[in-house]
């Protein structure tokens, strides 16, 4: 060892990677050459925790500035997989072999960083450290290479605005860790559920629909699942989707959540107006005829019902031909400002294809995939409606999950399937919601399934609790 030493010259920095982030007007990329040695000396002292540590924290190579930095960690790393003790005669060895001891300043360079530091204390701070420098770095690079884009722009701005944010996500979407945890703590917190069942406090574990025995099938809608509303045309879904909303940003007791409505078929407007009549219990039909006087009790309530709402923590986007890329992006711009409880999106089918050209099962097969990586993503339950197709009415029966219209991969990423149906034995003669309703639980990934009836008020288009 001592004549590896003498053989090659000590080093005091390892030479940087001029090529490895592009400078921006010139001024040198952010990084700290003593953090990453600093960072190295703790994986020498203590090889196999704190290279794991660093794993866990998302932390590779490419996080190093300095070219020799990163080819001893990637090195350690080789070492920790292999199971190798993480020891400096091994990894010199190791260098050796792969003739790549010269790159790195040598055996006296890895001396020098093997006794930077004392002790393993900071090694969580170091950490932190050099992820952030690499991050900005990778920012850097990102929006670099955003600038140029856009100097050889050549059309598609839609396409180039996702791609250009996409970018942009991918590079900060994994500045937290993603741990596991032990299992103390989830197992204390459905503990905390079960404790409140068995006291039989009726208390959710999700944002409540407003309908208790919908409430008492799935306990709320649950955070990161996407849960499916689906009915024939002018069953009552968007009239119901709005009572969820309502219920969610305006319960009855406690706090509500904010919610974001996506409303790809109506105006905000008209659905202003439906939500406005529906929550005050005054007949739209009258009030387009002009026949609800206008001091009455009618506008009254219909004033009271618009404060409520105006201070309401609804969000409503009616922007049309709008795709899956489009839509996330839109959450998670407004994620970014207020923390969401729900969204609710009207409707699947009426999202626009990335690309128009790919068959329609596999447009709305993409379409189904990105709701629901948008509720993991945004950890809130996201509620899309969807269309179902003829097969229920041409047979005269309850609707099932293969009715589901232009693409099974919508029954299969759903976390919840709730169908909005006609009672058996209502009138045939229109294709209009009937004075009451089936909701069918048709699928439910971590609770029972059945159906249950709700009561429905044409007049006022609004759902209620079903009573004989």
């Amino acid at each position: 060892m001592a004549e590896d030493a003498q053989k090659f010259p000590r080093r005091s920095r390892p030479a940087a990677d001029a090529n490895a982030v592009p400078s921006a007007l010139g001024r040198t990329p952010p990084h700290s050459i003593e953090a990453e040695e600093y960072l190295l000396s703790c994986c020498f002292l203590d090889g196999a925790d704190i290279v794991a540590r660093c794993l866990e924290g998302k932390l590779n190579a490419s996080a190093f500035y300095a070219p020799a930095n990163r080819l001893i960690f990637e090195k350690l790393v080789d070492l920790y997989n292999k199971g190798v003790a993480i020891d400096l005669a091994i990894l010199a060895e190791e260098l050796k072999t792969g003739r790549q001891l010269d790159e790195i300043g040598g055996y006296a360079y890895l001396t020098q960083i093997s006794s930077r530091i004392p002790t393993t204390a900071q090694a969580t701070y170091f950490i932190e450290k050099v992820r952030e420098l690499h991050l900005l770095r990778e920012l850097i690079k990102v929006a670099t290479g955003a600038v140029e884009s856009c100097y050889s722009y050549d059309g598609g701005l839609e396409e180039f605005v996702d791609k250009v944010e996409q970018d942009i996500f991918k590079v900060t979407q994994d500045r937290v860790s993603d741990g596991a945890r032990q299992m103390k703590g989830p197992t204390n917190e459905a503990m905390a559920v079960i404790t409140k069942m068995m006291m039989k406090k009726g208390e959710l574990t999700g944002v409540s629909s407003g309908f208790k025995d919908l409430d008492s099938f799935t306990y709320g809608f649950q955070r990161q699942e996407m849960i499916v509303l689906a009915a024939r045309p002018s069953m009552g879904k968007t009239s119901l989707a709005l009572n969820f909303a309502e219920s969610a940003a305006m319960p009855r007791r406690g706090e509500g959540v904010p919610t974001l409505i996506f409303s790809l078929e109506m105006g905000s407007a008209q659905l202003a107006l439906r939500m406005l009549c529906a929550r005050a219990r005054v007949n739209m039909k009258l009030l387009r005829d002009g026949l609800l006087s206008k001091n009455g009790a009618e506008q009254q309530e219909l004033l009271k019902a618009a404060d409520e709402f105006s201070k309401a923590p609804i969000f409503i986007d009616d922007s049309s031909h709008l795709t899956i890329m489009e839509l996330r992006a839109k959450a998670r711009r407004l994620q970014a400002r207020t923390k969401l409880g729900l969204i609710v999106v009207d409707y699947l089918q009426l999202l626009a294809p990335t690309d128009p050209k790919t068959p329609r099962e596999q447009q709305v097969a993409e379409i189904s995939r990105g709701l629901k990586a948008l509720a993991k993503e945004l950890d809130v339950p996201v509620i899309v409606l969807s269309q179902l197709n003829r097969s229920a009415e041409k047979e005269n029966r309850t609707p099932k999950l293969s009715d589901l219209r232009e693409s099974g991969s919508i029954e299969q990423d759903a976390d919840v399937v709730l169908m909005l149906a006609r009672p058996k034995d209502a009138d045939e003669k229109f294709q209009v919601a009937a004075d009451s309703a089936e909701l069918i639980v048709a699928k439910q990934r971590n609770g029972p399934v059945g159906e249950l009836k709700l009561t429905f008020l044409r007049d006022i288009t609004r759902f209620e609790n079903y009573t004989q």
